[in-house]
């Protein structure tokens, strides 16, 4: 039986839905992945007590609520890396982390690459700014006077 989501190919439900209260706190994860998040107040946002919330967490979103945070954290990181010239240090403090050496190490065990490296594999980002669709089309119009 393969299960995706919450519903199972059999055509029974594997397992409940997440809570409106797990799902709060999930929220809050992924608008506050910045702060400094402790599962105390993940539990608290979820109306659970810590314990209570560390196993229904893991159970409903298939990880801890603390790596739910960390891998939050890391993609944000990415997206900054690829998109901004902020150095690695100034990604690390503005996705919530502390030690560029304990970030380094996370990002490199999860995308393969050090921040440094994986920044280096890409174009730079001034090259891949962000181009408002109405400006594209204006200036990707043939000129009013030409025929095609």
């Amino acid at each position: 039986m393969v299960c995706v989501g919450w519903a199972c190919d059999s055509g029974h439900v594997g397992s409940l839905p997440p809570s409106r209260y797990l799902l709060r706190a999930r929220d809050l994860i992924d608008t506050q992945y910045a702060c400094e998040l402790t599962v105390d107040q993940m539990a608290a946002a979820a109306m659970l007590s810590r314990a209570h919330f560390s196993r229904a967490f893991t159970r409903a979103f298939g990880e801890t609520p603390h790596t739910y945070l960390q891998t939050r954290r890391l993609e944000r990181a990415a997206a900054l890396l690829r998109n901004t010239d902020y150095s690695v240090a100034d990604v690390c403090v503005a996705v919530g982390l502390r030690s560029v050496g304990s970030f380094t190490t996370s990002f490199k065990r999860t995308y393969g690459l050090t921040p440094a490296r994986y920044r280096a594999s890409l174009p730079a980002a001034a090259e891949r700014a962000m181009v408002p669709a109405c400006v594209v089309r204006t200036f990707s119009r043939p000129a009013p006077d030409s025929r095609l």
